[in-house]
């Protein structure tokens, strides 16, 4: 099935074929995501990227990515400066920029935000983040940089680890690795465990997990370890956040007891959870996980906007 004009709102808006097609090409495409060959595929083309949260690399490397197809960038990186402080609703933001660009790239704090703004779109809507719903392009981001670090995505054992309540990139990732048949392990304190809802749906696809409460209790049997920060956004209540913080810590130590090769991912930004000490062991990715975003989103606009001739 064709991307073209495709919205993609959820992990599940995509099949295992269309994630191969998506890595596949972003693979062909790492030289032009480093500037060593320019492209000019997306010529005449826009790119609007409307961010209601925070974001460094989700909307630089979705930016980066657009420039370096060789299509131009609108940008909305401060709601403020939005006419949603006047009251105006979602949807008619996204009717009004639509008109502006060929793909709109939404990053909005309520869940669900992203399919709402598809049915208003006169162009196709990527979900960078909605609320503590979904992060389908960080996932396809994950994915990739597990395939380059194992060769391959089914055979391993992934660890996910920190904040799986609020966590989007670990409710998107679960579910794609879940369609990858790929063996998982929750790892949190009980308040802060994959909820009920998705472990429902997690067991309707057949996914393999298991829950556990401890690093040191699962890390010999770990392929990946991708580790999450506690969102203190995300807490209605702080008491509760001062409970969990620091909970959980990645040390050299730590990995000096795991599975040989190992690797740790993180979406970042870290505020603990991983020791700078890891950075300089083989087993830190996780910089070279947010590098692989431009690539990968590089090869997802592509494919949304039908370019020729790119990879």
């Amino acid at each position: 099935m064709s991307f073209q004009g495709r919205h993609v709102c959820h992990i599940a808006d995509m099949t295992v074929a269309d994630v191969d097609r998506v890595l596949d090409a972003a693979e062909r495409l790492l030289p032009a995501a480093r500037g060593e060959r320019t492209l000019e595929a997306a010529k005449g083309k826009i790119l609007a990227t409307l961010f209601f949260e925070p974001s460094t690399r989700t909307r630089l490397s979705f930016e980066s990515a657009m420039h370096r197809l060789g299509g131009n960038v609108i940008s909305v990186a401060e709601p403020g400066s939005t006419s949603a402080t006047k009251g105006e609703t979602l949807a008619d933001t996204i009717r009004m920029v639509s008109s502006y660009g060929d793909v709109v790239v939404l990053r909005h704090p309520r869940e669900g935000a992203a399919r709402l703004a598809s049915r208003y779109s006169r162009v196709p809507v990527i979900n960078a983040g909605d609320g503590a719903g979904q992060h389908p392009t960080q996932t396809l981001t994950d994915l990739f940089t597990i395939r380059k670090a194992k060769g391959e995505i089914r055979p391993n054992t992934v660890t996910i680890a920190g904040d799986l309540k609020y966590g989007r990139t670990v409710h998107s990732l679960a579910q794609a690795l879940a369609m990858y048949g790929a063996e998982m392990v929750f790892v949190a304190p009980e308040s802060l465990q994959v909820p009920a809802d998705m472990r429902q749906h997690l067991d309707a696809m057949g996914a393999r997990y298991r829950l556990a409460s401890t690093l040191e209790e699962v890390v010999g049997e770990t392929d990946v370890l991708y580790m999450t920060r506690i969102q203190k956004e995300r807490f209605p209540d702080l008491d509760e956040y001062r409970k969990v913080a620091g909970v959980f810590r990645v040390t050299p130590s730590l990995l000096a007891e795991g599975k040989k090769g190992i690797v740790v991912l993180h979406p970042l930004p870290r505020v603990g959870e991983i020791d700078p000490a890891v950075d300089d062991t083989p087993a830190a990715k996780y910089f070279e996980q947010a590098a692989y975003g431009v690539p990968v989103r590089m090869a997802l606009l592509a494919e949304i906007l039908g370019l020729k001739g790119v990879a």
